[in-house]
C-alpha cells in the first residue's frame, strides 16, 4: 500500500464521516493484520503497524521485519475488515451523539416512503418516522422538510435506528420550550400534558415566578407563539390550563370549555362525578368523547360525566364507544388573535380546529 494513499484515506473518512483518525489508522492495521495471518498461518506471531505521520506501513513475522506482500484474496480480505472495522466505529459514533440527543427534536428531509414509513435523512444518518407516530391527516411526499421528537435509539446491525414521532404529547411540550423562552428556562412548567394527534392537546402549566402569567407566556402576543406550534402541528387545537391542586379546581379547569355545576370525588375508586346542565354535556363531552377522555388523564381522575336533570352517566365518559359526535366550543379565553390571551385562572387558549 502506497503511504501517500493511507494518509488520503485516512483524512477522507475522517472529513467525511467525522470519524477520529487513530481509529481508522487502527482499523487499517486490523485488516492487513487480518490479511497476514492468511499469508503466514494462525500459529504465526505477528505485528502490523503504520506510521500515523508518514502513512509507512511495518510488518513484523515471528519477531523479523518483512515487506507485507499479499496477493488478491487476502488484498480483499483486508478491505473487507478495514471497512468493517470503520463501519462500526461510525456506528459507535452516531449511537453515542443521538443518544445524547434523546428526548429532543431534530429537523430532516423525506428521503422516502416504505409502507407508509417516512423515512429521513438527518445528515449522516436515517431516520425513521412508523405510520403510528404520525398525525392522522398529514400527507407527506420525497423532499418535504419535517421535524419530529427523538425517543428511541438503538444498534441495528453495524447501522443505528433511530425512531421518531410527531404524535406524542412530548413532541408539543418540546415546541414549546423551542418557542416559549420561559417553558425553556423553567420559569414555566409544564405539569400535565395530554394529546391526541390531529384533534386537541390539554396542557397544564404553572410558573414559579409570580410576576409570569403562565396562560399568557405560551400564548404570546395576540397568540404569536402558541400560533408557530399550532401551525407545526398543522392546526391542532390546544388547551393551554393554568394547574391547580385541589383536583376538583383542576377537574373544572380541564373540562372547560363546559360549565360545570358540581363535582363528586370518590377517593377510593379515583372516580369523579360531574354535572353539567343539558346545553353544557356536550362541550363537556367533546368531539367523540375527546375532551372528556384528555381531561381524565391530564387529572389523573376518572371524570363521569351526567347532565343536571339526572339522565344518569353521559354517553361520553372515558372510553365509552358511543360517545356523541358533539362539536367542542371555543374556549373560555379568547383565540390568538383576540385580545388578552390570559382570561384569568384555568383559561384555555382557544385555537382554531384543524380542517
Amino acid at each position: 500500500m502506497d503511504p501517500q494513499d493511507i494518509l488520503r484515506f485516512v483524512d477522507i473518512v475522517y472529513r467525511d464521516r467525522g470519524i477520529d483518525k487513530e481509529i481508522v489508522f487502527s482499523s487499517i492495521e486490523q485488516g492487513l493484520l487480518t490479511a497476514a495471518r492468511k499469508r503466514y498461518g494462525e500459529d504465526a506471531v505477528l505485528e502490523v503497524h503504520v506510521d500515523r505521520r508518514t502513512g509507512e506501513v511495518s510488518c513484523n513475522v515471528n519477531g523479523a521485519s518483512t515487506a507485507l506482500e499479499f496477493g488478491r484474496i487476502a488484498a480483499q480480505t483486508a478491505r473487507q475488515v478495514m471497512n468493517q472495522k470503520i463501519r462500526e466505529a461510525e456506528r459507535d459514533k452516531n449511537l453515542d451523539e443521538y443518544n445524547r440527543r434523546v428526548g429532543t427534536i431534530v429537523t430532516g428531509t423525506i428521503q422516502r416512503i416504505e409502507g407508509g414509513n417516512l423515512i429521513v435523512n438527518l445528515g449522516r444518518v436515517e431516520g425513521i418516522v412508523p405510520r403510528s407516530e404520525q398525525i392522522r391527516g398529514e400527507n407527506y411526499k420525497v423532499g418535504d422538510r419535517i421535524r419530529a421528537y427523538l425517543f428511541e435509539v438503538r444498534p441495528q446491525g453495524q447501522r443505528v435506528r433511530i425512531v421518531l414521532s410527531r404524535s406524542r404529547a412530548e413532541f408539543v411540550r418540546k415546541l414549546f420550550e423551542l418557542e416559549v423562552p420561559e417553558v425553556g428556562e423553567s420559569l414555566i412548567q409544564v405539569k400535565a400534558i395530554e394529546r391526541e394527534a390531529g384533534y386537541k392537546t390539554k396542557m397544564a402549566v404553572v410558573s414559579t415566578d409570580t410576576k409570569v402569567d403562565p396562560i399568557g407566556a405560551c400564548v404570546g402576543v395576540r397568540g404569536s407563539r402558541i400560533r408557530t406550534v399550532i401551525e407545526e402541528l398543522n392546526g391542532e387545537k390546544i388547551d393551554i390550563l393554568k394547574w391547580e391542586e385541589q383536583p376538583e379546581v383542576m377537574i373544572a379547569t380541564a373540562l372547560k370549555p363546559a360549565t360545570i355545576n358540581s363535582i363528586t370525588l370518590n377517593w377510593d375508586t379515583k372516580t369523579a362525578d360531574v354535572t353539567v346542565d343539558d346545553d353544557q354535556l356536550s362541550l363537556a363531552i367533546g368531539r367523540r368523547g375527546a375532551n372528556v377522555r384528555l381531561a381524565s388523564r391530564l387529572c389523573g381522575w376518572d371524570i363521569q360525566i351526567a347532565s343536571e336533570k339526572g339522565s344518569g352517566d353521559a354517553p361520553g365518559e372515558p372510553g365509552t364507544p358511543d360517545a356523541p359526535d358533539a362539536p367542542d366550543a371555543p374556549d373560555g379565553a379568547p383565540t390568538p388573535d383576540g385580545a388578552d390571551p390570559a382570561a384569568g385562572d384555568g383559561a384555555a387558549a382557544a385555537l382554531p380546529q384543524a380542517p
